[in-house]
């Protein structure tokens, strides 16, 4: 597929068009707006049940439909040991988390979330996730002897990026990934982003461009992107080798 330069092109093309509708935009997850594409959540999944994570380090709620899927994949993994070992799950007591920061939990998005059925496998941080003292809120929070899993998803400019790769890349596990959402940024029209601070030059891909320079534990796992063909996380999907 990767080689299918018609297919590619067909593929970019949708993207361009379906993003000036906001497609993102379209999809829950449990209840909670994802704004994440289907074809990344299957992916997302996929890595989930690959590497079972004991804990998931987000940075980025919103409206909180990420945690939603990590959350909801994580408590099939508990039911699944608890299948393995003949033993029963309790949701007031998970064995696995996630962990989330976003500088602005808005309180109507925080109210949501801590209502839902899946709230006690949530642990959320407000504050920059570029900052130390966050940082070590949730190197503290995310502390386990198991799997780690980390997902980039908040502002998306370089200098952000790299500085949250340089944070909480140490935190994923050997085998597992770290996923740096939107470095499709670079792949778009230069004219996409009028009201942000990123675009072409300045986003998560070229964040991950550099970080892998002077990181060779991480390597990009081309063949994610690849399968997808539409993706909004091309070089985006770094695996820490074992």
């Amino acid at each position: 597929m990767a080689n299918d330069a018609e297919l590619g092109r067909l593929a970019r093309a949708w993207m361009d068009r379906a993003n000036l509708l906001k497609y993102s935009y379209h999809f829950e997850w449990l209840g909670r707006p994802i704004i994440q594409y289907p074809q990344d959540i299957v992916a997302f999944q996929e890595l989930v049940w690959q590497t079972r994570p004991e804990v998931i380090v987000e940075t980025g709620i919103a409206h909180g439909g990420s945690l939603m899927l990590s959350a909801s994949l994580l408590a099939m993994l508990d039911l699944a040991d608890a299948e393995t070992v003949g033993g029963t799950v309790d949701p007031r007591r998970p064995k696995r988390k996630v962990v989330a920061v976003d500088i602005d939990i808005r309180a109507h998005n925080r109210a949501a979330i801590e209502a839902h059925p899946l709230r006690h496998a949530i642990t959320m941080i407000e504050g920059s996730s570029v900052d130390e003292a966050i940082a070590q809120q949730i190197r503290m929070a995310a502390k386990t002897d198991g799997p780690v899993l980390v997902v980039l998803d908040s502002n998306h400019t370089h200098d952000h990026v790299l500085r949250e790769l340089e944070l909480y890349a140490s935190l994923v596990t050997p085998g597992s990934y770290c996923v740096v959402y939107d470095t499709v940024i670079e792949d778009l029209p230069a004219d996409g982003f009028p009201d942000r601070p990123w675009g072409k030059g300045d986003n998560p891909k070229t964040a991950v461009w550099e970080f892998i320079r002077t990181h060779p534990e991480f390597e990009i796992d081309t063949m994610i992107h690849d399968k997808l063909g539409v993706t909004v996380a091309p070089d985006g999907f770094l695996r820490r080798k074992a």
